[in-house]
């Protein structure tokens, strides 16, 4: 089989492939292409059977596509990519660092008189915080996650780091400057939004783990959530993404424990991203796999 490759946006002609099969798989497709551009390593790549279509899975069979009787497929350069894991280090790491910098020396920050003030118990409780929420999702890179694609866009390190180191210092600066303003309600407040912050976090982590488990390693298996044993996973009854409404409640639960703005913006825009991805997930299950839970909901329980 001899199968011509066209540009997706313009339609020209790039090359055409031989000793192809019904049975070679878009894999296949991409190692002859990388044969003939170097640069275009295999996970730069992206093929469709159709402009406008879906882009093609690497385990997708070229016999399966109804390609016509002579086959074309249709190309598009990702651009240069990154390791997923690679990204989920640097952004992560970042905040730690940027958060402890302005936490461990704030003569630096506010001035040499800042390293004598006095400080309350709230900003050591939030830097423990801030310090294990980001300890943690470096250990569940390492450990826990199973990504079903290996890389992004390099452009997107920036764009993440930039997001996540960014709303640390806003956060930091505020939380830790000699004119903190501790909450309102004391330690009810403090200790309460501690509690459900702590709470959270052991929910995140336990649906982290459970996904790790429904993928076994190498292998891009997608399955139907379902709740393990596990207390905090029951919420995968009532939605398709209870990591999300876990980090979501987290930084909700800082936001009160500091009765910070800045914190309290970060956890808003942060819903908002999230709610975005998990509708758009909620949507793929739905469409996967037809015995999906009519009742599950995408990140907020019997609301969203």
């Amino acid at each position: 089989m001899e199968v011509t490759v066209l540009h997706a946006k313009s339609g020209k002609a790039l090359t055409k492939l031989q000793n192809l099969n019904a049975k070679s798989t878009i894999a296949d497709v991409k190692k002859l292409y990388q044969a003939k551009n170097s640069k275009l390593y295999p996970t730069r790549q992206a093929f469709k059977a159709d402009p406008k279509g879906k882009v093609l899975k690497d385990e997708d069979i070229l016999g399966d596509l109804g390609l016509a009787s002579k086959p074309t497929l249709y190309f598009k350069d990702l651009g240069p990519q990154i390791g997923w894991s690679t990204v989920f280090m640097c952004e992560y790491a970042g905040p730690l660092v940027v958060y402890l910098i302005f936490y461990t020396r704030p003569a630096i920050i506010y001035g040499v008189a800042a390293a004598a003030e006095p400080r309350a118990n709230v900003v050591h409780i939030a830097a423990a915080c801030y310090s294990f929420h980001y300890i943690k999702r470096l250990l569940e890179t390492v450990f826990v996650h199973r990504f079903s694609n290996a890389t992004m866009p390099i452009m997107n390190l920036f764009k993440n780091c930039s997001y996540y180191w960014g709303f640390s210092a806003f956060i930091s600066y505020f939380i830790n400057h000699p004119l903190y303003t501790t909450p309102g309600y004391g330690d009810l407040q403090i200790y309460g939004g501690l509690a459900a912050f702590l709470l959270s976090e052991i929910g995140n982590l336990s649906v982290h783990l459970c996904f790790k488990n429904m993928r076994p390693p190498g292998t891009k298996v997608r399955k139907i959530p379902q709740p393990d044993s596990n207390p905090f996973n029951q919420l995968f009854k009532c939605v398709s993404c209870p990591n999300y409404t876990y980090e979501a409640m987290a930084w909700i639960s800082f936001s009160v424990m500091t009765q910070c703005l800045p914190a309290a913006t970060f956890a808003a825009v942060g819903f908002y991203q999230m709610a975005v991805w998990a509708i758009g997930k909620h949507k793929n299950y739905k469409k996967e796999f037809k015995d999906y839970p009519r009742g599950r909901k995408s990140i907020v329980p019997f609301l969203l």
